[in-house]
């Protein structure tokens, strides 16, 4: 039994093929809404068809151009509110400003706070999102989160395509940090194989910077899988690799959830040692993102249950897990 009349899924501008993907998946056309810019840059939004009662799932990564999206999601959330729709729900697969949740030096904003703040005051109910940069970031909102992950996605992945180096023992899954170690944990027992951990020193003056210090764990003569929740510039990722190459490692691969690859990424992702590189679609990515090197796998179908659970009113527990 739903909680609304009517389910009533809106794509929002930033990955209008996520959201088609999740409508197909649950056989729900998306929503009649037409999205404009008036001629001063502010964003508009007219919805020709009622929301009245529905229980409505608003698809939106808040990813690049951020501030656009942001304001995007809160624009709709707010015009299906007044429009009496009966709960609003923010699917945001890609939880942007998710980085910025800690006071790191003085006079610093918690940003992510702020953005929870704002979708809480805009009229939204819940918010369901995928591998946030910290899980304690579900705390900043005073709404419901359901917090589901592409690791599964991933597991299920390299299964099949390192079945041999798993049935030999030879593979080991890395953190490319110590911030990312209970992530590479949970992974590597879904593969039941051994972890390793990159000590890393990050440089303080300049961001998106850090440098391979040393490898905890044995990697020699192994196939390595770096895991890691976003890959932005690419830095940290690819020095990792490369570190693990100088140290012994026979081949690395890596995975990680969001796709933000911003900056030098492309680059530094060509030159790296690491043979693949496996992502989720949380994030579209544009043709120059898509190499040889880059896989991405999608996790909108594990979206698509969790709205259909989630307006049917039932338990997401063993989506989590």
């Amino acid at each position: 039994m739903s909680r609304g009349n009517s389910l009533k899924i809106i794509a929002g501008n930033a990955h209008r093929d996520f959201a088609e993907k999740i409508s197909e998946t649950i056989g729900v056309p998306l929503a009649d809404v037409k999205s404009f810019k008036f001629s001063d840059g502010e964003t508009g939004v007219r919805f020709n068809e009622s929301v009245r009662g529905a229980d409505v799932f608003i698809i939106q990564p808040t990813c690049h151009p951020t501030n656009d999206n942001i304001m995007d999601l809160l624009i709709m959330a707010d015009a299906v509110k007044r429009a009496s729709a009966h709960y609003v729900n923010a699917v945001i697969p890609y939880f942007g400003y998710c980085r910025q949740d800690r006071k790191a030096k003085p006079r610093e904003p918690i940003t992510a706070k702020l953005v929870a703040n704002l979708l809480a005051h805009g009229g939204v109910d819940r918010v369901i999102t995928a591998d946030l940069h910290a899980g304690q970031i579900q705390g900043f909102f005073d709404i419901p989160v359901d917090h589901l992950t592409a690791m599964n996605l991933f597991a299920e992945y390299f299964k099949e395509f390192l079945a041999d180096d798993l049935k030999a023992g030879n593979v080991v899954v890395v953190s490319p940090d110590t911030g990312g170690v209970a992530r590479a944990r949970k992974f590597a027992v879904k593969l039941n194989v051994d972890i390793a951990i990159v000590d890393k020193r990050r440089s303080h003056d300049v961001a998106n910077q850090s440098e391979v210090m040393d490898i905890v764990g044995n990697i020699k003569g192994r196939t390595a899988i770096l895991v890691d929740d976003i890959i932005d510039t690419a830095g940290t990722i690819c020095h990792a690799a490369d570190g693990l190459i100088e140290r012994g490692c026979k081949r690395v691969f890596a995975c990680a959830t969001h796709a933000v690859l911003s900056g030098k990424a492309m680059e530094n992702i060509g030159k790296s040692a690491i043979e693949r590189l496996v992502f989720s679609d949380t994030i579209p990515l544009t043709e120059e993102k898509r190499t040889d090197k880059i896989l991405q796998l999608s996790i909108a179908p594990a979206f698509a249950e969790a709205i259909r659970r989630v307006h049917e009113e039932q338990p997401l527990s063993q989506m989590f897990e």
